[in-house]
């Protein structure tokens, strides 16, 4: 079975174009599977549209949080809470292809490697201010962290049970999933696509999310902050 997590904040919009495109990608690959939805303190119709799906397929559950944490939180609930031998990670947008899953549950079964991550190959659509700091950011993480976070990596992925406990067992407060992903050293092949275009909504992140976000990449996987501030000490 195949457990996917999709993090939720205000996507009553697109959820269930997005349940729509994942079942019918089910439908053709004939595999069991759950769809754990995670509601992160929507204030729309999000948590409604979720117990209707709920309502309409056993395969469906969901969890609501009582206010906004985040998607690392909302993704630390969904693998705490995943029934499937595999797990896969998708946002609600569509901008995670699930015409994707069939390659990655192929990839998987033949036993080479425990994880296929999806990067974009392109930012076609996206504000040109976004692309030159989203494009910064890998070059810097690059230099300074061994996490291998690869330029354009995004959440989607699907992975085996094993990874997911390990990832499971990482207890941090504040977490940074995309590098967890590389810490706990499983096997990952990558596929690349182009970038696809939000279904329907709005994008939730701000430059200044954004920022907030590369800078908890930074200091949780490399030790570059704290040289940095021990040689300043040092003067």
């Amino acid at each position: 079975m195949i457990t996917v997590i999709t993090p939720c904040y205000n996507e009553q919009d697109a959820l269930e174009l997005f349940y729509e495109a994942l079942t019918g990608e089910f439908e053709k690959m004939n595999t069991g599977y759950e769809l754990l939805l995670i509601d992160d303190g929507s204030t729309d119709e999000t948590l409604a549209v979720m117990k209707k799906l709920a309502q309409k397929d056993e395969n469906v559950r969901y969890i609501s949080f009582s206010r906004n944490f985040g998607k690392e939180a909302a993704m630390y609930a969904g693998f705490c809470n995943a029934k499937g031998d595999y797990v896969a990670v998708m946002d609600a947008d569509l901008q995670d292809p699930p015409s994707l899953l069939p390659k990655m549950l192929e990839m998987l079964e033949g036993g080479e490697y425990e994880s296929v991550a999806a990067r974009r190959v392109t930012r076609k659509g996206e504000s040109p201010v976004k692309t030159f700091f989203a494009r910064r950011f890998y070059k810097m993480m690059g230099r300074v962290s061994d996490a291998g976070i690869k330029e354009g990596a995004r959440d989607f992925r699907l992975m085996k049970r094993q990874m997911v406990d390990s990832i499971i067992a990482m207890s941090e407060h504040n977490r940074f999933t995309k590098g967890i992903f590389g810490w706990v050293g499983f096997r990952t092949c990558w596929i690349e696509y182009e970038n696809e275009k939000r279904v329907a909504g709005v994008t939730k992140w701000s430059l200044w999310g954004l920022f907030r976000y590369g800078i908890d990449g930074i200091v949780n996987f490399s030790s570059a902050p704290l040289s940095i501030a021990s040689w300043l000490g040092s003067w």
